[in-house]
């Protein structure tokens, strides 16, 4: 499933990142990389951002990168 889609709370396992390559790059510094848990700490009702926690850090995605991201959960 999409990383978007996943309700808030839920932890999804990140199987594949889509995008241009410059996106994947700098998602994959930030500590994205297959196989690493993800969860989705909340979302921002206007705006369309997510907070996730990944390795004991928070990080903020909009709704449409996450949409690049897939999560097995």
């Amino acid at each position: 499933v999409r990383l978007s889609d996943l309700p808030d709370g839920e932890i999804g396992r990140l199987v594949r990142l889509d995008g241009d390559r410059a996106f994947r790059r700098r998602l994959m510094e930030l500590g994205l990389l297959p196989g690493t848990p993800v969860r989705v700490v909340r979302r921002a009702e206007l705006g369309g951002v997510l907070e996730l926690e990944v390795r004991r850090a928070r990080l903020t995605v909009r709704a449409s990168e996450a949409g690049l991201l897939f999560v097995a959960r």
